[in-house]
């Protein structure tokens, strides 16, 4: 996927977000302490067989500002998730198209050996088929600890289109058919950026479900995850220690309570630690090299804590 709007390019007051501890009011900004590490994510690299209308990661052909995540580089996680004792239950893999990572497939075996739950974001096209008989043994030997997330941005054509250019919505289809038809716990991902009411959008998704005949429950807000719209030219608000209760959310129930993401930089010597899958870019929110170091707590000093978590109810992972 890819934007037209730069990372770092915000329609904000240039006072809102620039301080850690501190709104552009004074007030204290909210921060969310680390509960536990319950999902690990790996950004297996920016780069992507689509280049999308808006993609909050600027993910494209050519984008490799992220570059390949390799399977030691894995191992080393998951041998600290080990070591330090994290509770961790779930690893999900994104991109960029995580298919076009060479290291993808044994770094998902590697993980479902070692015991973890495994979700998978794609966008089911010719990248993930190519390694399709190296798949099957992984869905028949592990079942439901395997899922795959097929990002599939509206249930009308057009729509889809519209955002992942043309020629795009069948190979998605056929992939989306391949996963369910051949066992693979399989969930589909879609966005609230077109202006429909949300019971809307789940009954065209159930619509096309049943056209298709796949078996996914469109209520289900796991099996049929609808994602808010992270609009990067948009003002928003900023989060502080009171909004908590204004806002009727618990800090308890963000990303960042409960994950970190692996990212590695084009030209970086070695993996860093970022809080969540929203900010893969900014560098104020590099946490270290190990899990260790990202015990910390996190300020929500982004635009993205605001829009997305706080006040959109999002979340990436599977459960």
């Amino acid at each position: 996927m890819s934007s037209a709007v730069p990372v770092t390019a915000f329609s904000v007051d240039p006072a809102k977000f620039s301080d850690p501890a501190r709104t552009a009011k004074g007030e204290a900004r909210a921060h969310v302490a680390l509960d536990g590490l319950t999902t690990l994510w790996f950004n297996t690299g920016t780069l992507c067989n689509l280049t999308c209308q808006d993609c909050y990661i600027e993910s494209s052909p050519t984008n490799d500002r992220l570059v390949y995540l390799s399977l030691d580089e894995v191992r080393t996680f998951l041998d600290e998730i080990e070591t330090q004792s994290f509770q961790t239950e779930e690893i999900g893999f994104t991109g960029g198209e995580p298919f076009m990572n060479p290291d993808l497939v044994p770094s998902i075996a590697l993980c479902l050996e070692r015991g973890f739950r495994v979700l998978v974001l794609t966008n089911a096209m010719r990248p993930m088929m190519k390694v399709a008989d190296q798949l099957l043994p992984l869905a028949a030997q592990y079942g439901d600890r395997l899922t795959i997330r097929v990002s599939l941005d509206h249930y009308a054509q057009a729509m889809h289109e519209t955002e992942r250019g043309a020629r795009s919505w069948q190979p998605a289809i056929d992939g989306l058919q391949w996963l369910v038809r051949h066992g693979f716990n399989t969930n589909v991902a879609g966005r609230l950026k077109w202006g429909e009411p949300e019971a809307a959008m789940r009954t065209g998704y159930r619509r096309l479900f049943d056209a298709l005949d796949i078996t996914i429950d469109a209520d289900d807000p796991i099996a049929l995850v609808l994602f808010p719209e992270m609009d990067e030219t948009a003002d928003v608000p900023e989060i502080t220690e009171a909004c908590w209760g204004i806002v009727g959310v618990s800090p308890h129930a963000m990303m960042c309570a409960s994950s970190r993401m692996i990212v590695k930089r084009k030209g970086a010597k070695a993996p860093v630690v970022v809080p969540c899958t929203l900010l893969p870019y900014d560098a104020r929110f590099e946490m270290g090299e190990t899990l260790e170091d990202a015990r910390q707590s996190v300020s929500l000093n982004h635009p993205h804590c605001a829009k997305f978590c706080v006040l959109g109810g999002g979340a990436c992972s599977a459960g």
